[in-house]
């Protein structure tokens, strides 16, 4: 698949921001809890997860990068359009060495910018609750090695943050419990449209209620799910 070969150029790149890494399995592999729905349907809402979020991450001030690992070549070009970059998931099998590589990488192009890592299905994410969450996992970070931000469940996570030499996440299952037995701080009180995943109907619908992002939207009109 193609990459970028020099960090793409992006309005708000600071030297003392964020690098956002973003995994992304290949959208017809990913929401498979979307019982109900047939494989395009699912593929389609994978898609529109991924670049909401995505864009979302973008916009967001204080993001001066933004990192995604996906094997999907075709998807990857639908993200570098939006800005960008992508690498190839080496180890599409383990999420967190997926991270892991991902921040190396980043480090490897960006040593000055801070990485956290992000889940792609966060289709009602908005640039100014990434910002506000990100501000509150900066400041968190001047008293431990690593942040995080639970999910709306308070099960799972879907924001991590550590230095480059301290990246170590904890992705999968009870995610927020091993975070914290790692000794991560947990970020309390964060935007609620940074906590809400989407991995099943009922999730949806609860990102309808908060409000989704324009790709999103239009691919759950289009399928009159609710």
């Amino acid at each position: 698949m193609s990459t970028t070969s020099e960090p793409a150029a992006h309005p708000s790149s600071d030297p003392s921001g964020w690098v956002v890494l973003v995994p992304v399995k290949p959208p017809a592999r990913g929401k498979s809890r979307l019982v109900g729905l047939d494989d395009g349907a699912r593929r389609e809402l994978a898609s529109a997860f991924a670049l909401d979020t995505v864009a979302a991450c973008l916009a967001a001030p204080g993001v001066a990068q933004v990192l995604v690992a996906t094997d999907d070549a075709g998807f990857a070009a639908s993200l570098l359009a939006l800005g960008a970059d992508c690498i190839p998931d080496g180890d599409s099998g383990d999420l967190n060495a997926t991270l892991r590589q991902t921040a190396a990488e980043a480090g490897r192009r960006w040593p000055a910018l801070r990485p956290v890592a992000l889940c792609a299905d966060l289709p009602t994410l908005r640039p100014e609750d990434l910002a506000t969450g990100l501000g509150a996992a900066g400041r968190a970070l001047e008293g431990a090695a690593a942040v995080f931000v639970p999910d709306a469940a308070g099960v799972g996570t879907t924001l991590y943050a550590a230095a480059y030499d301290a990246f170590d996440p904890r992705y999968g299952g009870a995610s927020r419990q091993a975070h914290l037995d790692a000794g991560g701080a947990e970020v309390e009180q964060a935007p609620a449209t940074l906590r809400r995943d989407v991995d099943d109907l009922v999730d949806l619908q609860a990102a309808v209620a908060l409000g989704l992002g324009p790709r999103t939207a239009e691919v759950v009109a289009g399928l009159r799910l609710f």
